[in-house]
């Protein structure tokens, strides 16, 4: 008598189900084909099967369907547990049934005939169909058996993370397990050549930022360097400020430029904090500027930062009035401290060739903060649109909190140019 083998047949299964978006085999035919396994079928389970055997072979699904009650009933020993479950498996394919698939590989699987070189696969599948049915310990128990085979460690263990995560909810030990398991994953995916999404990065971030881990900076650099948006600037940029308590404001200012420039400021605070930095180190123009993008953007509404702003609509006319006198005596003086706080004026109103001039003239005349004026100076080269100019100020800051928002506004100019040489059209 011939059974239709789920092996012929293919495995056309897909591990969709996880937010990680895993993939598996498009079809069993691609894998190594298993060798079947000798079944001695007890004498009473001969005749269902074959009715079961027969309806599948046809495609007759409704027959096939009727005959399952019967053969299920008359099954009495594994190996009858084993074929009754791999005609099952193949009428799940036959009629698209993912609920049949399940119960057919996890009855396959408890038979114990299933073929060693198809075990991970097996136990893999049913891991992600446990973790889509929300049973995170079977899903875990069954991925852990697909592991322990050696199989595909790119599917597995962000199954085993995932399952691992929705089980353990907000335990740290839980989370940093599953971050173990994921990296794991991913590590594999590098390996085997494969890209690894952007997404899944930033779902490592965001676990590891809600048990406020270490390795939040590391997993937030990660989505940043896989996909350099506002949003995983943003991200990163939020850690720098988390894990250097003792930031100024000024060094703030600059890291909320960044953050303003790149799309980074996406709610009410942001832009509050923004105007405030600005306001507190004495730039005026900055302040309207930031608290006016946030009402047109309509996270602010007309009394939010009404104090930073009033107050800075009365001081820009005599402040703008100003700037001629403090340029003239910056040329003058002795130091660069009057050309570094003129320059920041007019960094503030957006006059950022002559803000440039100013820190310039800032360096030469020395007495001021090297690192500062560096990474200022490369902010107005950056907004007047001289990139290649802003890196070379950057490079010159190194070290401390300076060095590191220096270094993301070199990442973020570096991703900028890469993308447009990307989009720009090639040359005939």
């Amino acid at each position: 008598m011939r059974f239709v083998s789920p092996v012929v047949l293919g495995f056309m299964l897909a591990l969709g189900g996880t937010s990680f978006g895993v993939s598996a085999p498009s079809a069993m035919a691609k894998e190594k084909a298993a060798k079947a396994p000798k079944l001695n079928l007890s004498k009473g389970f001969i005749a269902p099967i074959s009715q079961l055997n027969e309806a599948i072979n046809k495609k007759d699904v409704a027959a096939a369907r009727a005959a399952l009650p019967v053969a299920k009933a008359a099954i009495q020993s594994k190996d009858d547990q084993y074929q009754y479950n791999s005609l099952l498996l193949n009428l799940s394919i036959l009629a698209s049934d993912s609920g049949m698939q399940n119960e057919a590989l996890k009855g396959m699987l408890e038979s114990g005939f299933v073929p060693q070189d198809q075990l991970g696969q097996f136990n893999t599948i049913v891991a992600n169909n446990e973790l889509g049915a929300k049973n995170y310990d079977a899903a875990i128990s069954y991925a852990e058996k697909a592991q322990a085979t050696g199989y595909r460690p790119d599917q597995v263990y962000p199954i085993l993370a995932q399952a691992i995560w929705a089980k353990g909810g907000t335990n740290k030990a839980e989370i940093v397990r599953g971050l173990d398991m994921f990296q794991k994953g991913i590590d594999a995916m590098k390996a085997a050549g494969q890209s690894v999404p952007p997404q899944w990065y930033q779902i490592a971030v965001s676990k590891a930022a809600a048990a406020d881990l270490p390795q939040t900076g590391e997993w937030a650099n990660l989505a940043f360097n896989a996909q350099p948006s506002g949003e995983n600037l943003r991200t990163v940029l939020r850690v720098v400020q988390r894990n250097n308590p003792a930031m100024t404001n000024r060094e703030n200012l600059d890291l909320l430029r960044l953050m303003n420039l790149s799309g980074g400021l996406a709610i009410k605070p942001d832009y509050i904090e923004y105007a405030e930095m600005a306001f507190k180190t004495g730039i005026f123009g900055e302040v309207k500027s930031a608290i006016d993008k946030g009402r047109a953007k309509g996270v602010l509404g007309s009394g939010d930062g009404a104090d930073f702003y009033t107050v800075a609509q009365q001081k820009i006319a005599g402040d703008k009035a100003s700037l001629a006198v403090a340029e003239r005596d910056a040329g003058k003086s002795a130091t660069g401290k009057i050309a570094a706080a003129t320059a920041d004026a007019y960094l503030g109103y957006g006059d950022y060739s002559k803000a440039a001039q100013l820190f310039q003239l800032a360096l030469q005349k020395g007495s001021v903060d090297v690192a500062e004026i560096n990474t200022r100076l490369g902010i107005a080269q950056a907004l007047a649109g001289d990139t290649a100019a802003a890196r070379q100020s950057f490079a010159k800051v190194s070290g401390g909190t300076r060095g590191q928002i220096a270094q993301y506004w070199s990442k973020w100019l570096e991703g900028q140019a890469a993308g447009q040489a990307s989009a720009a059209p090639a040359a005939s």
